[in-house]
């Protein structure tokens, strides 16, 4: 048993309506007698992509002794193959952020004044971004999920002037190798602060939580903030 963060569930709020099951990419939730239930711990990576799923809220992210988080286990329970290509595609399919929209959005006139970019450095890649870079230090961190810098249209005026930035995807990418790879950043690095910027999509989220492990594998103590896009591009909301 080791102290880790793991996913519980509050069965008064929860419904049973399944959203966060088609969002847990290792399978760790099921339903059982109408309520969503955490199979194993070791099946639970404690990331926490399944809490923006909830409309309930019935989701969150505790730390308490548990089991190994097992990838072995994952893997074996997903099955290989055919079966994990589909429960990967079924998973593709269910979630909000891999519905065809249309946006309806005024088209400028080509005579509109050009903005200069703000970007101060390169690279951008979380996984490129030397952890001692020089550009990181004294800095603010902007954590930038990669559809969120397409999405918002005020990103460098209000989110990127005079700080540094990572980009990255959490869907597609290995979320401990992203919690390694910040971790080491907000640990040599020497940034002041955090700001995790992700779509409203549940895939996104678990940005947040890649950026709250990383910063507790750091050992630093660095304030964390978050600011969520709309589909439609509108900032909905900032938290700290």
């Amino acid at each position: 048993m080791v102290l880790r963060k793991v996913i519980e569930i509050d069965e008064d709020l929860c419904t049973g309506c399944g959203q966060c099951i088609t969002a847990c990419a290792e399978g760790a939730l099921e339903l059982v007698n109408g309520k969503a239930r955490v199979v194993s711990n070791r099946f639970c990576d404690g990331l926490g992509a399944c809490i923006g799923e909830c409309p309930e809220g019935a989701l969150r992210v505790v730390e308490r002794d548990v089991e190994e988080f097992d990838e072995g286990a994952v893997k074996k329970r997903l099955g290989e193959g055919e079966k994990h290509e589909r429960h990967h595609r079924d998973r593709e399919m269910s979630c909000p952020s891999a519905k065809v929209q249309i946006l309806d959005k005024k088209r400028r006139s080509h005579e509109t004044e050009r903005r200069e970019s703000l970007l101060g450095h390169w690279p951008i890649k979380l996984m490129l971004v030397p952890e001692t870079a020089p550009f990181l230090k004294g800095k603010e961190l902007v954590v930038l999920a990669d559809c969120a810098a397409v999405a918002y249209a005020s990103l460098h005026e209000e989110l990127l002037d005079g700080k540094a930035i990572v980009i990255g995807c959490p869907k597609f990418a290995d979320a401990q190798v992203y919690v390694e790879r910040l971790g080491k950043i907000v640990k040599s690095g020497g940034i002041k602060e955090l700001t995790i910027v992700h779509m409203e999509v549940p895939c996104c989220f678990g940005l947040q939580r890649i950026a709250e492990e990383a910063v507790r594998v750091s050992g630093k103590k660095i304030p964390i903030h978050e600011t969520v896009i709309t589909r439609k591009g509108d900032a909905l909301r900032s938290r700290a």
